[in-house]
């Protein structure tokens, strides 16, 4: 049984997104914890009467997030009718990303599911803040969801890498099977300049092709381009559905999202993106 986490802020986006990760795994016997953490505006508390209001006010707030966990568990579970899915919720007084680490420890989480950018974010920027926050601070793979995807079974993923990753990556395994469940094509793609090693762009090559053997799968090399632009221009050019990346501590990868947004565009896509951990990053 997968074991995902579903963070929201009760917002369209997010439910969006929990929409995504219930069809993206139907077949598969789930356990989803939905989850929504809280603090107070202000904790600048004068007088005796001061913390009773504040107390007061975060009992009240206690039981609206509790009943909009139940709506949306229900909303759910009217929307999809799945015997295989079952849910927890929990409310936290905690701040997400610690509140989220809890959880990966405690119920040995699988996968976080999020919207890109929740109620306020703009269309321009593809990963919001949580999610940005999430993807360089956890230790698990995420799935970030753009604001008004409509769901596709991703029938064709998109694997740009540029070889620098362990044999041993758990994560690997779960791309694996992905592909398998729906049937999907995986296009590894790399984009080669003057100073990579060669030797090693093939030997990764060759434990790419027979990992995925019993998926259909396809390389493609694009030399002396920008990464950034490379991708973009792959995804218009083939129906993409889903895009991964692993995330190593020196890849392109932080390039590509983690570079100040003056000095470049920030990098978007309109389609889901699985962002995998390194060993590396696992382990430190």
């Amino acid at each position: 049984m997968k074991r995902i986490l579903l963070p929201t802020d009760f917002s369209d986006n997010a439910f969006n997104a929990l929409c995504y990760a219930v069809q993206l795994f139907e077949k598969e016997k789930c356990e989803f914890t939905l989850l929504h953490t809280y603090t107070p505006v202000t904790y600048n508390v004068g007088t005796p009467a001061d913390s009773y209001s504040t107390f007061e006010l975060l009992e009240i707030l206690k039981v609206t997030v509790a009943q909009n966990l139940d709506k949306t568990e229900k909303l759910l579970k009217e929307k999809f009718k799945n015997p295989n899915h079952i849910f927890e919720k929990v409310s936290s007084f905690n701040i997400l990303i610690n509140e989220m680490q809890d959880q990966i420890k405690e119920k040995n989480i699988d996968l976080i599911v999020m919207g890109t950018s929740g109620a306020t974010g703009a269309k321009e920027i593809f990963l919001g803040t949580n999610t940005m926050y999430t993807i360089k601070k956890i230790k698990c793979a995420v799935i970030a969801v753009p604001a008004n995807f409509v769901y596709e079974q991703p029938k064709e993923i998109l694997f740009p890498t540029d070889f620098n990753f362990s044999y041993k990556n758990r994560y690997l395994s779960f791309v694996r099977d992905l592909c398998k469940i729906n049937n999907s094509k995986l296009h590894i793609f790399n984009v080669i300049h003057e100073e990579d090693k060669a030797t090693d762009h093939e030997m990764m090559m060759d434990f790419l092709d027979k990992y995925f053997e019993h998926n259909s799968h396809r390389f493609h090399i694009a030399e002396h381009k920008d990464i950034q632009e490379a991708i973009v221009e792959f995804e218009l050019k083939n129906k993409i559905n889903l895009l991964i990346m692993i995330h190593t501590k020196h890849s392109f990868f932080e390039n590509i999202l983690f570079k100040p947004v003056i000095n470049k565009i920030v990098f978007h896509t309109k389609v889901p993106f699985l962002v995998i951990p390194s060993e590396e990053r696992m382990l430190n």
